[in-house]
């Protein structure tokens, strides 16, 4: 049984983590509100708190952290805010983690690499960030990995779900509020629905507490197979059920953003899978189980 600690527990991946609760699996999962990364004090308080909780329920800690500063474009300008959040608050509660003996599995990005790859990257593969939002999450990797803790990075893509905002939604609402939409169709990536995700941390979770964690500290987590935005597109408007030709392809050049994006960012789940864990499901599947559970 494990008694889970989910730092960004408001955000939609925490959201999902949170409502994987259950009699097995118990999860306390504070907003920055509650919990802010940056508050060593609130912090050290927290991982003591979740140690001593389950000394005394029988159950074996565990941290995941889901927060993060991800405003990829502010952070253009926001480096600093973004280096607090993505870096200074992962070591220190990777820290923390380690002073209590509780294990931390920390959630990455793709974004840590520089997305000129012509296959999927692997979790060796050399990172090159290309924007400031993927150079203080690879900072955060490092500061994890060399805390001493006994701790995993879990990099995911393209993470959306039913909590916070996040592509999906932000193309129903446009679906309805436009004839036709530029799409970009030169970046490819994996779309992975945050449920699926915080069900594979949970299992990840689980085999740690059974003394069963990985040798490889890094793994990729994404939806299977990959797409560009503008398939990605085409498909919310299928499950919409509006016509897929609305939506136009469009070159990253014609759409230009203040942070560059990784023009291929596809992660191979391979290393998921050497690590004995469930794959999660191709994205397309995926997304239909997305759109049917908001219609319940």
């Amino acid at each position: 049984m494990l008694s889970v600690l989910v730092p960004g527990g408001t955000g939609q991946l925490g959201h999902d983590l949170a409502a994987l609760a259950s009699a097995d699996v118990e999860v306390t999962a504070p907003g920055s509100a509650e919990l802010d990364l940056t508050d060593v004090g609130s912090v050290l308080k927290a991982v003591g708190a979740l140690a001593e909780r389950a000394r005394e329920t029988g159950r074996r800690p565990l941290v995941i952290n889901a927060a993060a500063y991800t405003a990829v474009d502010a952070a253009e300008t926001d480096e600093r805010r973004a280096f607090a959040v993505n870096v200074d608050g992962p070591r220190v509660l990777a820290a923390a983690c380690s002073s209590r003996g509780v294990p931390l599995v920390h959630v990455s990005t793709d974004y840590v690499f520089p997305g000129d790859a012509d296959r999927p990257y692997e979790p060796e593969d050399e990172v090159g960030p290309r924007s400031a939002y993927g150079r203080t999450k690879a900072a955060g990797e490092d500061a994890v990995l060399g805390s001493g803790a006994r701790a995993w990075v879990v990099r995911t893509a393209w993470v959306y779900g039913a909590s916070g905002s996040n592509f999906v939604k932000t193309m129903v609402r446009l679906e309805g509020e436009r004839e036709t939409l530029s799409v970009v169709d030169d970046q490819r990536g994996a779309p992975t629905w945050s449920a699926d995700l915080a069900a594979g941390l949970l299992e990840l979770g689980e085999a740690i507490a059974a003394g069963r964690g990985p040798e490889r500290r890094v793994l990729h987590c994404t939806g299977g197979g990959e797409t560009t935005w503008y398939g990605f597109t085409r498909a919310i408007f299928e499950e919409l059920g509006a016509d897929p030709e609305r939506v136009k392809p469009c070159t990253t050049e014609e759409f230009p953003r203040p942070a560059p994006r990784p023009a291929y960012s596809v992660l191979s789940n391979k290393s998921w899978v050497d690590a004995g864990l469930t794959p999660l499901r191709p994205w397309r599947e995926a997304l239909s189980a997305y759109f049917a559970a908001a219609r319940r």
